[in-house]
């Protein structure tokens, strides 16, 4: 297929039998693995009180990444805007952007927490993400120097630090009206995935940020040596999600081997099924026209990969292998 830029979003998952430490030691490795395959990007989470997921400090965990490396780019997808203040957003990325001059991403969303006590514990609800769009709006401007209130953001302002929209919802539109680049998914729901994408490039209006559109798809993308062997790779994220939508908590990744012994209720048997599918998944042969074919149909300039498993080596081939058939 033809050669197309590739990243790489690695949520710091934990593990069965792994501590936190580990998780987010795994995901500064990982970035030290890419870097040699060639990767564009790796970008780090942010989530809070998920006993699953060590990303809790996505500006932290990627000084940390970008200290380890020296010439992938690095950043947030993302730093969810709704639950910070845009003056203290603007001055973590400008510290960022001053260690590691040109490496720096901006990836930001909407999302203000999963349950009701981590909003609460956040001092946020529900409705602080339907002024997303101001928000955004005001940490762009402290990158300008354009605050109304005469402060400056020290040392954020007249750096440039690429800001990326996570399109979930109404991020489309608002991308669009931003002039920013969007990162839209997931790859379940195509025909939304490719309205989202129809709607932003209608309706962009170029920006002091990117003169025209800019599409990252997201997803989860296993490359094996057979079919067989990268479904097992999904296996562990499909239990976790099923879990989580019949428990109520978002568990850690367990070994594939554990969850195929488990007797699963019908309902958590429909929800684990479900996680299976829709994603990319195969030999080299089989991803590359089915990657070529997404690419085709969305006209997407980037591809950001989201796959999250248990089995790190296998997850390290499956990038290994991808990278390969990805570069021309």
């Amino acid at each position: 297929m033809d050669p197309v830029r590739l990243s790489v979003l690695d949520r710091s998952r934990t593990r069965e039998g792994h501590t936190h430490p580990e998780a987010l030691r795994d995901t500064v490795g990982l970035a030290r693995e890419l870097e040699q395959l060639g990767y564009h990007r790796l970008w780090v989470s942010e989530h809070h009180g998920v006993p699953g997921v060590a990303g809790s400090a996505p500006t932290v965990l990627a000084a940390a990444v970008a200290g380890a490396t020296r010439t992938i780019r690095v950043g947030t997808g993302g730093v969810m805007l709704p639950n910070h203040r845009p003056l203290v957003v603007a001055e973590q990325f400008g510290v960022l952007e001053s260690l590691f001059p040109g490496r720096i991403d901006m990836g930001l969303g909407r999302s203000v927490g999963f349950t009701d006590g981590v909003r609460r514990a956040l001092g946020r609800d529900k409705d602080d993400a339907e002024d997303f769009e101001g928000q955004l709006a005001e940490l762009l401007g402290w990158f300008r120097g354009t605050s109304p209130t005469g402060v400056h953001a020290r040392p954020a302002e007249g750096l440039t630090v690429p800001p990326f929209v996570l399109a979930m919802g109404e991020g489309a539109g608002i991308a669009a009206r931003a002039g920013l680049p969007m990162v839209i998914g997931d790859l379940r729901n195509r025909e939304k995935m490719r309205r989202g994408i129809d709607h932003y490039r209608d309706r962009f209006r170029p920006s002091v940020w990117a003169a025209e559109p800019y599409v990252v798809i997201s997803g989860t993308i296993a490359v094996a040596g057979t079919p067989e062997e990268a479904r097992r790779l999904l296996i562990p994220e499909a239990w976790s999600m099923a879990h989580s939508r019949t428990r109520g908590t978002f568990p850690p990744l367990p070994p594939a081997e554990r969850v195929e012994a488990l007797t699963l209720t019908g309902k958590e048997r429909d929800f684990y099924e479900s996680g299976l599918t829709g994603h990319i998944a195969g030999t080299e042969e089989q991803v590359a026209h089915e990657l070529e074919t997404l690419l085709k149909e969305t006209g997407a300039q980037e591809v950001l990969v989201t796959t999250s498993t248990y089995d790190r080596e296998a997850l390290l081939d499956s990038y290994r292998r991808l990278a390969a058939i990805t570069s021309g």
